[in-house]
């Protein structure tokens, strides 16, 4: 179906003449009433018909007008919303994270986006790095937030933050709140992260570089506060971002152990795929993302993660 002249004989039916509608387009008079005749032969129905000094619809015209109001209707609605998409407006975002930035950092600047741009629906993928990089490189989400600072082909990498690293006991262990060797600690029952883990992966790497063998794996598990809570129960020693720590330590669930030698950081880096423009709404996000981390820091470039929970 010709839709310019659909256009054109929805016009005249609103208006119900030819010449306010010729105004009302900006084209002739003749042209209008070809576009009209045109519309008739390919329909093969009578759509207008005189009256007066104007143009009324046929029973016919009156049908064919109302589904025409609601397809343009529509139209505008289309164009509406590709608009917001292309602002980023409206869309979908997949973001994956590792479990310490799921748990402790995007929440805040997902619910600040969210506030922002309330029409862009957000799904949240949670994993260890190896799990959260692979969704990455299979397109399953646009960008990731991790912690740890593996290399990985095909990802481009921010660093936009700092994590300190600390190692906990329970709270009688002989060794709370003392400094002790690495040699020493590796010789107790460790609650270690799953395969994956950028936690372990430092872990092993540390005891690597000291040539230490590494501890006996006591427990495993999947996350973060699972062990945590096995500590806190009583049972082995642990490795844990400081945010995680600083609660319980304060408490007297757990105690700190410091590290003859030993300072563990790791970077929070946001990744996402190499040469691929992003979305509207994950450039959207990039760019609060940038703004909340600026004035966080007074303009640094750089989010120490314990410098922001002390400014809070």
């Amino acid at each position: 179906m010709n839709l310019h002249a659909l256009r054109i004989f929805v016009e005249v039916g609103k208006l119900g003449s030819v010449t306010k509608a010729a105004e009302q387009l900006l084209i002739s008079q003749p042209a209008i009433t070809a576009q009209l005749r045109k519309l008739e032969q390919e329909t093969r129905l009578r759509l207008v018909e005189p009256e007066g000094r104007g143009i009324k619809l046929t029973a016919y015209g009156e049908l064919l007008y109302a589904q025409a109001v609601r397809l343009f209707a529509h139209e505008w609605e289309i164009e509406q919303l590709i608009a917001k998409l292309q602002e980023g407006e409206q869309g979908r975002l997949r973001i994956g994270a590792t479990l310490f930035p799921a748990n402790y950092l995007v929440p805040g600047w997902v619910a600040q986006f969210k506030k922002k741009h309330p029409h862009v629906d957000i799904e949240m993928h949670t994993g260890n790095s190896r799990l959260v990089f692979d969704q990455l490189l299979r397109g399953e989400v646009e960008l990731a937030l991790m912690a740890g600072g593996w290399e990985e082909a095909g990802i481009k990498r921010r660093v936009i933050g700092g994590d300190e690293l600390w190692f906990i006991v329970p709270a009688g262990h002989e060794l709370a709140g003392t400094c002790t060797t690495i040699e020493r600690l590796m010789r107790e029952p460790f609650l270690f992260r799953e395969q994956g883990s950028s936690t372990r992966n430092m872990l092993l790497s540390l005891c690597a570089a000291h040539r230490v063998e590494p501890p006996q794996a006591g427990l495993m598990f999947q996350g973060i506060h699972e062990g945590l809570q096995a500590v806190i129960a009583g049972y082995g020693a642990m490795l844990v971002p400081s945010l995680v720590a600083r609660e319980p330590i304060a408490a007297g669930k757990v105690a700190r152990v410091h590290v003859e030698g030993v300072s563990m950081e790791r970077p929070i880096t946001l990744c996402v795929r190499k040469g691929e423009e992003r979305s509207p709404a994950a450039a959207r996000f990039i760019c609060m993302l940038e703004q909340v981390l600026a004035e966080e820091t007074s303009g640094s470039s750089q989010l120490s993660i314990d410098e922001n929970v002390q400014s809070k």
